[in-house]
């Protein structure tokens, strides 16, 4: 899997995952949002476009994600789901943990 990641402007940072989300993903996902300048991303979105599948590994990777990110970032966004993968973000209460759209 590849994550694509992307400065979009006024400090904003879209990290792009692929089809599937899970458990060996772990270490490119770390990478990838540990790799970016706290200095150029105020908001960070995650864009869940392409992704179809994702396990529940996926929802630990993405609160480690806010713990790293917790005061070195204003808002974590996660864009694009599909409703399936929406379903499990309310069932998991993600929706009040972070910002879906």
């Amino acid at each position: 899997m590849s994550i694509t990641c992307i400065g979009t402007g006024n400090k904003e940072v879209t990290l792009t995952l692929e089809e599937t989300f899970d458990f060996n993903c772990v270490e490119k996902f770390r990478t990838a949002y540990e790799e970016i300048d706290p200095s150029t991303c105020q908001k960070l979105v995650i864009d869940m476009r392409k992704t179809h599948y994702m396990d529940s590994s996926a929802l630990g990777m993405l609160i480690n994600m806010q713990k790293y990110w917790l005061g070195r970032c204003e808002n974590i966004r996660i864009v694009n789901s599909n409703p399936q993968i929406r379903k499990i973000f309310t069932i998991s209460r993600f929706d009040k943990k972070f910002t879906i759209d």
